[in-house]
This record gives structure tokens, C-alpha cells and sequence, in this order.
């Protein structure tokens, strides 16, 4: 069985549409709009690489968090609380931007976002931070700060805020702001 668009193109199998990517899948089923609005949502959440047809045991585990995620984002948000555990493992830098854009428009919606993380983009794109430490396993285990990521940077007993410093410090003027309305960390 093939299906042909409504605006012409090529007539597709179910098999060839599996094999596709999210993104191709998209342009072949634009004229679907249940499916069209599914597929957006998934390249929406920067998994539009994906083949449909993909095992899932497959996918990294930022990945398959932001699957889970794309089945939760039709549904309300008002309310609703996601804990994410480093959605950003394995993610380039640009699928890391995309993935903030869509911890903003949940939180835009009225969700709370929980966001466990190492990556100093999602810590400095965070309205609060909370760290623990002072080290890891042992040496670790208490609250060491909470508030504001530009406090953290100022926290002497923080390793992550030590990172983020150097990391503000480090990005050229000019360069791509993973948040517009954080201005970094002042006075290092």
C-alpha cells in the first residue's frame, strides 16, 4: 500500500515513511495535519535526525527523555512539574539551545522545570541553582548554595561555580547567549 500527498510528490509506503527521519517524514506528511503536528513537536525538540523506524534502546538517554517529553507537550501545562536527569548528555551545543527553548516555553506555560545538570549552559540559563557539594560522593551530599546562578559564582566552596566563572570569562563578546536575560557573572 502506498500513499500519494495531496499536493503531489511521490506516493510513499509505510516502510519508506519508518525509514525516514523525523524531518523528512515531515515534508512527505505536511499534508497530514495530526501527523504534520507530531512530527513538529519531535524536530521541535531537536530530534528531527531521527528515524522513525529507530529501535529505542537505541537512544541516548537525553534522547529519551526528550521522546518522553514530545509525548507530554499537547497536553496542558499549567501545573505540571518535569524532572529532567542531564537531558544534555551526547547533544551538540545547538541541540543544547533548543533544548532551553523548550524548558522556556514549558515554564511559559506554567510548568516547573527541574533540570539535574553539569552543563554550564542549562546552569547559566537557570532562574535558580542549587548546588551541591562540596565534592562528589563522600565529600559531597550537602547544600552548598541556592539562589541565582550569578551567586554562584561567588560561592567560594562551589567546584561548578569555580566553572562557570571561567567558562563567562572564556566565551568571546558577541558570541551566541544561551539566555537573554542572564547577564553572566559580575566582577570575576
Amino acid at each position: 500500500m502506498r500513499r500519494s500527498p495531496k499536493g503531489g510528490g511521490p506516493a510513499r509506503s509505510l516502510p519508506e515513511l519508518m525509514a525516514m527521519s523525523v524531518d523528512e517524514a515531515l515534508a512527505a506528511c505536511v499534508d497530514i495535519p495530526a501527523v504534520a503536528r507530531r512530527l513538529k513537536t519531535l524536530s521541535g525538540l531537536g530530534l528531527g535526525y531521527l528515524a522513525l523506524g529507530e529501535d529505542t534502546p537505541s537512544l541516548s538517554g537525553g534522547e529519551a527523555q526528550r521522546l518522553k517529553l514530545a509525548a507530554e507537550m499537547g497536553r496542558c501545562q499549567q501545573d505540571a512539574v518535569y524532572v529532567f536527569d542531564e537531558p544534555t548528555v551526547g547533544l551538540h551545543p545547538l541541540d543544547v539551545e533548543t533544548l532551553l527553548g523548550v524548558f522556556r516555553s514549558l515554564t511559559a506555560a506554567g510548568a516547573t522545570v527541574i533540570v539535574v545538570e553539569h552543563d554550564l549552559d542549562v546552569v547559566r540559563s537557570a532562574d535558580y541553582a542549587v548546588d551541591m557539594g562540596p565534592g562528589g560522593g563522600l565529600e559531597g551530599g550537602r547544600i552548598i548554595y541556592q539562589g541565582p546562578p550569578e551567586g554562584l559564582c561567588a560561592c567560594p566552596e562551589s567546584q561548578t561555580g569555580r566553572y562557570l566563572g571561567r567558562w563567562i570569562e572564556a566565551r568571546p563578546a558577541g558570541s551566541a547567549s544561551v539566555s537573554e536575560n542572564r547577564q553572566g557573572c559580575k566582577g570575576l
